[in-house]
């Protein structure tokens, strides 16, 4: 039988495609011990184990969702102009902006492009409102035109943000954290954001965008395609701020079990301290320090982005959670909380903050 099954060019190809896979799982386990989630499991098993107690459990990370599309897409106003009208704009060089517009392609237009045509129509809009005659009857109605418009501008950069695909991607909190000693560069990320907020700003004085900054748009698309930067940097707190929690528990409530004092056998307290440089001082303090320093480069943008009005009262919840910082003041309690009992451990029992 086993002769028959190895002749077989078929079965040959499935023993080969297994073995090709179970070497895969094996290669992705490997590269999986460099996570950070399993650095901070196998600091508390580290610690669990000198406390001669049971591991603690994972923690349950759970994340303010953004809210789904329907409860954050706003209605704009429907404002077109007539073809008569729009040939006369060809004076002042809207004609052709509104044509594309009207055209098939125009009319199926994404989020992103939704927003840079409004931008370039209002800069275009003042434009004319400042060269035709006052007696113009197209400038007349290009005035209207143009409040409607500006009131409407902040749904567009909204709807942008929370509806538009690629943006939705970048938003969303993920469900993996950042490699620990691999956070990627979040260069084009922080200029996408920069360059969002100056527009945002723009829009809340209701002061006009120009063309250059509407043309950027599109390369801040394109930027941010290959990343989930912001939703990663948000769930990588979140999971630590958790773990921290977690091991910060597990050593206060087995704290009593560890004796200090002069002729006392600290065995229990040097090993700890062994477990605190390898793994905390070595790995996890500079990761936290990393997290930290992101975020705060990111979050002036953000909040300025944010700012805007209309903003949609669903969002409530996560605009609290990770734009205003409550993520960030509790990964900060935490780092803070598991750091002060390791400074009082050290005291109590007279050890020497520094390498061993």
């Amino acid at each position: 039988m086993r002769r028959r099954f190895l002749s077989n060019p078929l079965n040959i190809n499935k023993l080969l495609i297994r073995l090709a896979l179970s070497g895969l799982l094996i290669l992705l386990a490997g590269c999986d011990r460099q996570s950070s989630d399993n650095q901070f499991a196998d600091y508390a098993d580290r610690l669990a184990s000198v406390l001669a107690v049971s591991s603690p459990k994972e923690p349950d990370t759970r994340l303010p969702p953004l809210p789904e599309v329907g409860d954050m897409l706003q209605r704009t106003e429907d404002v077109r102009m007539g073809l008569f009208d729009a040939y006369e704009l060809r004076k002042c060089g809207l004609f052709h902006l509104i044509a594309e517009r009207n055209s098939v392609l125009g009319k199926v237009q994404d989020r992103t492009r939704q927003l840079r045509y409004e931008l370039l129509l209002l800069d275009g809009i003042g434009h004319c409102i400042a060269t035709l005659p006052e007696d113009d009857n197209v400038r007349a109605q290009l005035i209207e035109v143009q409040t409607t418009k500006q009131d409407d501008l902040s749904k567009y950069l909204w709807n942008m943000l929370l509806t538009g695909e690629e943006w939705q991607k970048q938003f969303k909190p993920s469900h993996a954290a950042f490699s620990l000693g691999t956070i990627p560069d979040a260069t084009a990320t922080l200029q996408a954001m920069s360059g969002l907020a100056h527009i945002a700003s723009q829009i809340s004085a209701r002061h006009s965008v120009s063309a250059q900054s509407a043309e950027r748009l599109l390369s801040y698309e394109e930027n941010i395609h290959t990343s989930r930067y912001l939703g990663q940097l948000f769930y990588s707190m979140a999971r630590a701020t958790d773990w921290l929690n977690t091991t910060t528990a597990l050593l206060s409530q087995n704290d009593a079990t560890v004796v200090c004092g002069p002729n006392r056998n600290q065995q229990k307290a040097n090993f700890l301290e062994n477990v605190f440089y390898k793994f905390f001082v070595t790995d996890i303090q500079p990761y936290l320090a990393n997290l930290d320093a992101r975020y705060q480069d990111i979050q002036p943008d953000l909040q300025a982005l944010f700012a805007i009005p209309n903003r949609p009262a669903a969002l409530a919840d996560y605009h609290s959670f990770y734009i205003d910082g409550d993520i960030h003041r509790q990964f900060r309690d935490a780092t803070l909380n598991h750091v002060s009992y390791w400074q009082t451990l050290f005291k109590r029992c007279g050890i020497n903050v520094g390498q061993p």
